[in-house]
């Protein structure tokens, strides 16, 4: 057992670094092309990228990167240029459970150019998706109405040298990278994503569940029995959602000090 798992993780190691040896040649053939200039090149990555590989391939080749908490967005490329990553899973999430939306909402108002990058074989979103119309219908609320522009990648690799390829690009406008990040004053708009943030809801349910409490406050009080009678919503997400807010959170800080109660 133990030789196997060595075996498998030389393989991975063999992979990754054939991975980087490849993206490595692409590269410098651009560069011999004088296609591409990696002087001065610069792109501020978000620091929950850091898994994805993508970060260290784009070191390799000796391109500035910046590891920053970004609010919004995995890549700026260019001062008003952000790319949003998502894998195919990722991506399909998303739409089922309303963020994606919010987030395109987002990425329009503080940017200029911003792109969604679909990352992953195309294929897995037949097997995942129970309804691939709807997930397909979303990705045209996308690119028609936000007017954002889905770009397909097959890997990690592939999304590094379009990122090379879009920080590059002569045209690119000049200005800082980073910027405060507005945020919506549309009350209507903070209402329904306070509320697509819950498991299994969408921008649909979040409309119903205001049409029926008034106030997001009061659907986030409201009884496991009372959120079922929202309609469609029903009991299993009803309780999904009142295990969420009643959980105990891994972020609470326990206190030594002792209270009356405690004695």
């Amino acid at each position: 057992m133990e030789q196997q798992c060595l075996k498998k993780v030389l393989q991975l190691i063999t992979l990754e670094n054939r991975t980087i040896d490849n993206f490595k040649q692409d590269i410098n053939k651009l560069v011999e092309l004088d296609l591409v200039k990696l002087e001065n090149l610069r792109i501020v990555v978000d620091e929950r990228e850091k898994k994805s590989g993508i970060p260290d391939l784009l070191k390799s080749i000796g391109l500035s990167v910046e590891m920053k908490t970004l609010p919004i967005g995995d890549y700026i490329v260019a001062p008003e240029t952000i790319v949003e990553r998502k894998s195919i899973r990722d991506l399909l999430s998303s739409v089922f459970d309303g963020r994606l939306f919010d987030q395109c909402t987002r990425l329009k108002e503080n940017f200029e150019f911003p792109v969604v990058l679909m990352e992953g074989n195309v294929d897995e979103i037949e097997e995942i998706a129970e309804n691939p119309l709807v997930f397909y219908g979303a990705l045209s609320t996308v690119v028609i109405d936000f007017k954002i522009p889905i770009i397909p990648t097959p890997s990690a690799a592939h999304t590094a040298k379009l990122l090379v390829s879009m920080c590059s690009r002569k045209e690119s406008p000049k200005g800082p990278f980073l910027k405060k990040i507005r945020k919506s004053n549309d009350l209507e708009k903070q209402q329904l994503s306070s509320l697509c943030s819950l498991p299994g809801i969408g921008e649909k349910f979040a409309i119903r569940m205001l049409e029926k409490f008034g106030s997001p406050l009061k659907a986030l009080n409201a009884s496991t029995s009372e959120l079922a009678k929202v309609e469609g919503l029903g009991e299993a997400r009803s309780k999904k959602i009142k295990k969420m807010l009643e959980s105990q959170s891994k972020f609470l800080k326990k206190s030594n000090q002792k209270t009356l109660h405690d004695s």
